[in-house]
């Protein structure tokens, strides 16, 4: 009776061949050939239902058959794997600590199964076939990053542990903003040089370093209150030291001034009812700025400037000018 193969195991390799492969089927014993392709492999017979064979080199899907003196098997598909190649760190080096994102980008990352620090496995997601994002473990001094895929291992670039002190974020030149972000804020610290990366809370920002006691950060969109961090090769910042807190501020909104009418001398008092009032930094009757009191969220009691004919009411916040209400002087 011919031999059957029922499957492979792995059913991929890399294309530089060499690697063992188990073949389960039936009618084994005698065999005289296993082929991957036209290519003949090196095998041993365990028993009548499982050959270990090591596949010559090759690439692209290939056809598994085996031969015996009763006839060849049906064909079971095998896939040559290009190795990964790696081309980039992003950043090349971090703390000893570890514990920081890197990117690696390349080619052939698909199926990663480890991810190397020298001899440290880093914990790592695969993102695309040209990109991993990796933790990098802790460790000291330069050490070979390799990505291995089932089409083998990628070749090596050097990694830098530092020992330098993590960065300090003291204040913030704002700590307030709208959700909308694309405002700019000054970031200020001790050991900012050299910085990699800005997050508010968990969002990304762009930023400049100005020196190692200033950066200009775009801040991002957000909501809520966030911590203002700052990563460079020596590790990110902390909330220990200093004031790194930022709040995303909505923009505030109006639905009805009372009184809506005043005298031109002004004088009046005006309650101005809304939402998201509480950080109001200005309001204006037209382009005349108003002293005021933010009572609450929802109120705002300002006292009408002199003036005369019909005016927009707005109020300005740290998330934008609200919609504009008509007061009428008298």
């Amino acid at each position: 009776m011919a031999p059957v193969i029922s499957a492979l195991n792995p059913t991929q390799g890399p294309a530089a061949g060499g690697n063992q492969v188990t073949i389960s089927g039936s009618s084994f014993i005698g065999a005289t050939a296993v082929r991957f392709g036209t290519n003949s492999a090196a095998f041993g017979v365990v028993s009548n239902s499982q050959i270990t064979a090591f596949p010559p080199p090759g690439s692209g899907a290939v056809t598994v058959r085996v031969t015996s003196p009763s006839g060849t098997s049906n064909g079971v598909t095998y896939t040559y794997v290009p190795a990964p190649v790696l081309t980039s760190l992003a950043p090349g080096q971090g703390p000893t600590s570890g514990g920081n994102p890197v990117i690696l980008t390349g080619t052939g990352f698909t199926g990663a199964s480890t991810v190397q620090f020298g001899a440290a496995s880093a914990v790592f997601t695969v993102n695309s076939s040209t990109q991993i994002t990796a933790t990098a473990p802790a460790g000291s001094g330069s050490v070979a990053v390799t990505v291995t895929t089932p089409g083998g291992t990628s070749n090596s670039l050097t990694y830098t542990y530092v020992t330098a002190a993590a960065p300090v974020v003291i204040d913030l030149g704002s700590h307030f903003g709208p959700t909308a972000g694309g405002n700019s804020v000054t970031i200020l610290g001790a050991g900012l040089t050299g910085a990699t990366a800005v997050h508010f809370g968990a969002q990304a920002a762009g930023f400049t370093v100005v020196g190692d006691n200033q950066i200009t950060a775009t801040a991002p969109a957000g909501t809520g209150t966030v911590v203002v961090t700052v990563t460079t090769p020596g590790g990110t910042s902390s909330t220990g030291i200093g004031n790194p807190y930022y709040t995303y501020v909505a923009q505030p909104a109006l639905t009805s001034l009372a009184p809506d009418t005043g005298p031109a001398t002004g004088g009046t008092g005006v309650t101005i009812n809304g939402t998201a009032l509480t950080y109001t930094d200005k309001v204006f009757f037209g382009a005349t700025l108003a002293t005021f009191a933010a009572i609450s969220d929802t109120i705002v009691l300002a006292t009408a400037p002199p003036g005369a004919g019909s005016v927009p009411v707005t109020v300005h916040s740290p998330g934008g000018t609200s919609n504009p209400l008509t007061y009428t002087y008298q």
